[in-house]
């Protein structure tokens, strides 16, 4: 189940909650709800504030508000459990079979997974190197979206675009230029930007993507590939599946928003998540270890991460090694 999937879902049980006379409001039932990433582990899979978001419209506590909608919400396919949590936050337990499906999709899509096919006009050129790259990117993601982004006037930069290119190539270039919050002057030292090691942030997102594919590369030439995605609750597998199913909706954020920044930062987050992943839930089996189910699934789970990260980068208009 997508965070959009989702939301819809919570959507429904607020419905329901009205049609069954349990909640009174003073309006209409809102188009969409927010589901977000609980802040900390062992709090569910997804989190919603719409109790807190409703309670001004029915006069009564966001306590009790959530507690009417946690009934209906929990009864509804896909979730296996919902928990009130102060002051009225919705904490929502998705189903194991959920989860396979998530992944299935993003196999299934490959590099159109948050990124649709969209008509957009051409991007129109400006003199300030980074105020060309933002045009781009705003274009790609109205193309990727049907959603037209806002103009923005996000913070110049001294060099012009072939300075950067020449000091940084086109990859470190683009990072550097959309990483940063459009107000904020971007960093543009070499030292930083081309270092291959962890502190550097586009690194890591690229070596993630790279290790992700090593590992499908090896997985077939010791004959095995990725299977069914059964049982992912370890907290490392649980954190990395809830940003491959948040991409869609960062996207579409992005796009609204008309921040690039936004998509980069999801690729960080999801690099960060898939290298916890790989070094505490090995994909591969070790020495004499025979191959078993658990391994095709956690190579799906490498699979759908990758392609995440690939279209991630893509959108960014980054390339995406396979070797670093």
């Amino acid at each position: 189940m997508t965070p959009a999937e989702l939301s819809r879902t919570v959507l429904s049980a607020v419905r329901r909650a009205v049609e069954a006379d349990e909640l009174h409001l003073a309006g209409p039932v809102p188009d969409r709800v927010v589901v977000r990433r609980p802040p900390r582990p062992g709090c569910g899979d997804w989190a919603t504030n719409v109790a807190l978001q409703l309670a001004p419209l029915t006069g009564a506590p966001p306590l009790a508000v959530a507690d009417v909608i946690r009934g209906h919400l929990a009864a509804l396919p896909g979730i296996a459990r919902v928990d009130v949590a102060h002051p009225g936050f919705l904490n929502i337990t998705l189903e194991g079979d959920s989860y396979d499906a998530l992944v299935g999709l993003v196999r299934e899509q490959g590099p159109r997974y948050g990124i649709g096919h969209h008509p957009a006009p051409a991007p129109q050129g400006h003199a300030d190197a980074r105020a060309n790259a933002f045009a781009a990117a705003l274009h790609r993601l109205h193309a990727a979206t049907g959603i037209a982004p806002p103009a923005r006037r996000p913070h110049p930069v001294r060099e012009t675009a072939d300075d950067l290119l020449r000091t940084l190539g086109p990859d470190a270039t683009a990072w550097a230029l959309l990483r940063p919050p459009a107000e904020d002057a971007p960093r543009t030292d070499p030292a930083e930007l081309l270092a291959q090691r962890e502190s550097n942030p586009l690194f890591r997102v690229r070596y993630a993507h790279a290790r992700a594919r090593a590992l499908l590369r090896n997985a077939h030439d010791l004959g095995i590939g990725p299977g069914a995605t059964e049982d992912l609750r370890h907290p490392a597998e649980a954190e990395l599946l809830g940003l491959i199913a948040d991409f869609p909706r960062t996207v579409q954020a992005a796009a609204r928003h008309g921040a690039p920044d936004r998509p980069a930062r999801h690729l960080e987050h999801t690099a960060d998540a898939f290298l916890r992943f790989h070094d505490t839930c090995p994909a591969l089996p070790k020495g004499d270890e025979k191959p078993s189910a658990v391994h095709g699934t956690r190579l799906a789970l490498a699979d759908a991460a990758g392609t995440v990260l690939a279209n991630g980068l893509t959108l960014l208009g980054i390339s995406a090694p396979r070797h670093l």
